[in-house]
């Protein structure tokens, strides 16, 4: 058995990403492996007390144990909540006509000739 395995530390930015590929000593930890990397001195901006950090996108802890062939990724901090973000396209379009007002699904064209026709 090998005394060392095969991982990947990954760490991105919109206009910069390095995936950093590397041996480290069986029962290593993600902490250690993001240590032996060196990728806090390409990307100062890395703080682990505040970045979280996952394998295979799972996010898991900094003692956590890795296994060979295990990409250990750092995700930076989400700078918009995905739920407010939904609420205000969805009220977007509410008010721009392309959903329905009740539903907030699309709206239908049939319920607009109906009422046309009512009218007329």
């Amino acid at each position: 058995m090998s005394s060392a395995i095969n991982i990947e530390v990954v760490y991105g930015l919109p206009e910069k990403q390095s995936l950093l590929s590397l041996k480290v000593p069986v029962n290593s930890t993600v902490l250690q492996a993001i240590e032996a990397s060196g990728i806090q001195k390409i990307y100062t901006d890395i703080d682990l007390n505040e970045n979280k950090v996952g394998v295979w996108n799972r996010t898991c802890k900094l003692n956590d144990t890795l296994f060979e062939g295990d990409r250990v990724e750092i995700y930076r901090p989400m700078i918009a909540d995905p739920k407010e973000v939904r609420k205000r396209r969805a009220e977007k379009a509410k008010d721009e006509g392309r959903a329905d007002k009740v539903t907030g699904g699309r709206p239908n064209p049939m319920k607009n000739n109906k009422t046309e026709q009512n009218d007329q």
